[in-house]
């Protein structure tokens, strides 16, 4: 049987299977063999001062969420993010979320303290962090890192919060 597309639409399609390689690319597996991509070992500074590296996550879920005082979506998922956390946190879960360079570093300390945000907040006033995930120009978007420090999910935009609770969970449970 043969599908005949319509040549209006064409372009659609030529675009939508870009948008799904790219995708899949964006996850973290290797094309056809379904392997996760090592997470890069970036440092970083969080908002109390204190450095950190993702490499010294390793053994717990990591969630790592680009964001912006100013990007609406972010704003709006802060509190998912922060239920999730306290949810998983006994579980293993580890989230930190990552400031993009553009933030004034004022408004994303005002943003995290009012708001009482129960994980690790970054500023990547270089943009270092941001490059090493894959030159994140996007917010939000959120990487899934499982217990060996690998990239399990990538997401452009909020997650759906189920979707989001499944794949930790199912991270959770992986040994």
């Amino acid at each position: 049987m043969h599908l005949r597309v319509p040549p209006s639409e064409k372009p659609d399609l030529a675009r939508r299977a870009l948008l799904l390689a790219s995708s899949a690319t964006a996850l973290g597996w290797v094309a056809g063999c379904g392997q996760r991509q090592p997470a890069p070992d970036v440092s970083f500074t969080l908002l109390n001062g204190r450095p950190g590296r993702i490499a010294d996550l390793r053994g717990q879920v990591v969630l790592v969420n680009f964001w912006a005082t100013s990007c609406a979506v972010c704003v709006a998922e802060m509190p998912l993010l922060a239920a999730t956390q306290r949810q998983y946190q006994a579980r293993g879960l580890h989230t930190l979320a990552v400031a993009m360079r553009h933030d004034p570093p004022a408004a994303v300390a005002l943003f995290a303290e009012s708001r009482a945000l129960p994980f690790g907040v970054v500023i990547d006033n270089t943009g270092a962090v941001a490059r090493s995930f894959g030159d994140v120009r996007v917010t939000p978007t959120s990487v899934l890192l499982d217990r060996r420090g690998q990239i399990a999910q990538r997401w452009e935009g909020a997650p759906e919060p189920a979707t989001l609770q499944a794949r930790i969970e199912r991270l959770l449970a992986e040994t």
